[in-house]
């Protein structure tokens, strides 16, 4: 069987370097202390949803030191009254990965991409692999080529201190 995240990166000619990981240990924080990768080199892809009818969802991808603007911007680019993060199923169910593995490559290319400003200024950022065993060590602009991907000014604020 094929796998659609590795075809995904081969089709853009991507640098990539897949990192193998414990499963158990696939949540950011813990897979950048365990592995010795900085928080603001790893970026998560997290799925949102915009509570219209039928609801409407975009993949997210914000550095770890900061939080996406689900209430602004979030809200405002899909042009809906309200916006929240999608649960844990609709994640599985829209993208085929679990939480801790989502990845931009691979997705469905209907599905908007939003790529946070401030992950463009990275040289190379960890993200996903497609499942919760492996990462994804890569140039932004890699993201930026996938065909559904809109790099979006402030998409993300920054993390208050502690969090």
């Amino acid at each position: 069987m094929t796998d659609p995240v590795i075809q995904a990166l081969d089709r853009l000619r991507a640098d990539y370097e897949i990192v193998d990981c414990d499963p158990d240990l696939a949540d950011t924080a813990q897979f950048c202390d365990r592995y010795g990768y900085q928080l603001d080199e790893s970026a998560n892809a997290i799925l949102v949803v915009g509570k219209a009818d039928p609801r409407v969802y975009a993949m997210c991808v914000v550095l770890a030191t900061t939080q996406i603007d689900v209430n602004k911007v979030v809200r405002k680019k899909f042009g809906v009254k309200k916006a929240s993060f999608a649960s844990p199923e609709e994640t599985t169910q829209i993208t085929g990965m679990l939480l801790g593995g989502v990845t931009p490559f691979g997705l469905p290319e209907t599905l908007p991409l939003w790529i946070d400003s401030r992950v463009m200024n990275c040289p190379r950022v960890i993200v996903g692999g497609g499942s919760r065993n492996r990462k994804i060590y890569v140039g932004p602009h890699s993201l930026q080529a996938l065909p559904s991907a809109h790099v979006v000014e402030n998409l993300a604020k920054e993390r208050p201190a502690g969090t």
